[in-house]
């Protein structure tokens, strides 16, 4: 009678076993980071200089990012989603320790931030890379453009993503 208990407790063992490995989280691969990246910011002194291309350098940035082929992009959508639901407006993403939770919201483990500037003849572009969870820069970049020049912009955006990650 103990030897029929013996292939009931395998297969137990075997269910239990293979039900437990399906609950086991999958681990990220190794350099897979979800970051989310935000619109830059227009740090110019005239605000008038230029002031809605904080989309557009982001969106170049997140197609620099999107080629480097191990980052996945949290889609701006998600991001969205995450500050309606939070009833957030413009004034609190000014802060910084929010843009990092929603961040967290979303899946995202690290978030690029950053802005533009116009002096003179010079565009510049300043980037930075943070955890998430700490809110330590892990790293930074800047690029300067002519700037007349919408290309040299788009450039200096996705040299600077290429820098962040590179």
């Amino acid at each position: 009678m103990h030897l029929r208990r013996i292939p009931v407790l395998l297969l137990f063992v075997a269910v239990c076993g293979g039900y437990l490995r399906g609950c086991a989280t999958i681990p990220e691969p190794q350099g897979f980071r979800p970051v989310a990246v935000w619109d830059l910011e227009n740090l110019s002194l005239d605000a008038s200089a230029r002031p809605d291309l904080g989309q557009l350098l982001s969106s170049e940035i997140i197609q620099a990012i999107k080629e480097h082929g191990t980052i996945q992009v949290v889609e701006r959508a998600k991001l969205i989603a995450v500050l309606e639901e939070l009833k957030l407006g413009s004034s609190a993403l000014a802060d910084e320790s929010t843009r990092l939770r929603v961040g967290r919201m979303t899946g995202a483990k690290e978030m690029v931030f950053g802005g533009y500037m116009v002096v003179g003849t010079t565009m510049r572009i300043d980037l930075r890379r943070v955890d998430v969870e700490t809110g330590r820069v892990l790293k930074t970049a800047k690029m300067t453009a002519d700037a007349a020049d919408l290309s040299g912009w788009l450039k200096a955006a996705r040299d600077a993503a290429a820098e962040l990650f590179g």
